[in-house]
């Protein structure tokens, strides 16, 4: 029978024990592996850089959720973006968006600050200045994050990867905030997809990891596998196992952070202290019709509001919460709230009254109640 991918998420592929019979796979922490008598390897591990028998089995796990021909796991978020960038040829032309999450542009800002990369910007509510931005036969890689991290914008993945190919560039998708249980980039004509596999993949905030699919096990793959192993940016076993045990449970996880996060929005959009909802499941966020038209199972639990009070609102906001943590990360189980502006610095983009919200699974009626009462001590 064909499974549906809800099915080979729980299951992590029915990946049993089959020495022990244990309904999920052991953990291996070893970071060496057996050679016979004539030098041969015993099994198919050498080294556990640049992997081991957990993280391969994690990585498989997500490739097939994403459609992928394969996947790599890397030991942080930035890691991965960064071995993406690393198979560009030197000076290569890379095109990304003006809203994004801060490190990600940090890192494009830095590698272009040394000559590795030259860099374009394009307003990822503004399809024609990627086409403006974009040229052909000099830019590499358009680089998209949809939604977009904290304004949530949203990015058309096939019209991006139309412009892109036109120029004979690639697209690269940073889909962490769309995971593959609502959106599959590669499906949609990306031809690498990047998750911060710290958030939802996880989804319990107790690991740090990236990850990296693609469409296409080509040469360009190829180098990013050869610099994986070079660079040494591996996860643990451990991690890479509680990964594959947060993959199992992001149906429903995600499923239910949507619930939370558009109940929120919904009763935030009727607060005289709020300005702005920024939410793509909202019908009046300017991105809402694609955002339903890629992602196909929920809108995700992460929205931002903007006061009308300014940063001095946002900061009591976030002090005031109870339900809501005060703390930096988005996707996981419990809800978090951040005064984001502070956090990127004071060249970041990012409104200083915008407040950012990550909605876990708590019961909606409590997160509400929460910054309902928090509100009314502005």
């Amino acid at each position: 029978m064909t499974k549906r991918p809800e099915t080979l998420a729980a299951q992590a592929l029915h990946q049993t024990d089959h020495e022990t019979g244990a309904v999920i796979p052991p953990i291996h922490p070893a970071t060496t592996y057996m050679r016979d008598e004539n030098n041969a390897l015993v099994g198919d591990m050498d080294y556990r850089r640049p992997k081991g028998p957990t993280e391969v089995q994690a990585a498989r796990v997500l490739a097939r959720l994403e459609n992928a021909a394969d996947a790599r796991l890397f030991s942080s978020g930035l890691a991965a973006i960064s071995a993406v960038l690393d198979t560009l040829e030197i000076g290569a032309h890379v095109v990304a968006q003006t809203e994004m999450y801060y490190g990600a542009k940090k890192l494009l800002h830095h590698l272009a600050a040394k000559g590795l990369i030259s860099l374009s910007f394009f307003d990822p509510h503004d399809m024609a200045g990627l086409e403006k931005a974009v040229h052909k036969g000099r830019t590499e890689l358009v680089w998209i994050e949809t939604p977009a991290n904290p304004s949530w914008a949203v990015v058309d993945i096939a019209r991006a990867a139309e412009i892109a190919h036109a120029a004979g560039a690639i697209l690269g998708v940073d889909s962490t905030c769309a995971p593959p249980c609502t959106t599959r980039a590669l499906d949609l004509g990306a031809d690498l997809v990047m998750h911060s596999a710290t958030k939802y993949l996880n989804g319990h905030s107790d690991v740090l990891m990236g990850a990296v699919a693609t469409k296409t096990s080509d040469e360009r793959w190829e180098k990013l596998c050869t610099g994986h192993g070079l660079s040494g940016a591996v996860p643990g076993a451990f991690d890479s196992w509680l990964m594959m045990r947060g993959l199992r449970t992001l149906f429903v996880r995600f499923e239910r952070q949507s619930e939370n996060a558009l109940k929120v929005a919904q009763a935030l959009s009727q607060h005289d202290a709020v300005s702005h909802v920024l939410y793509p499941g909202l019908n009046s966020h300017p991105g809402h019709a694609i955002a339903a038209r890629q992602m196909t199972n929920g809108f995700g639990g992460l929205l931002s509001i903007r006061l009308k009070g300014g940063a001095d609102a946002a900061r009591k906001l976030c002090a005031s919460t109870e339900v809501f943590l005060q703390a930096t990360s988005i996707g996981g189980v419990e809800s978090l709230i951040e005064h984001r502006k502070p956090i990127e610095g004071p060249s970041s983009p990012t409104p200083d009254d915008l407040v950012r919200l990550s909605c876990g699974i708590e019961a909606a009626d409590d997160l509400i109640e929460d910054l309902m009462l928090a509100l009314k001590r502005l």
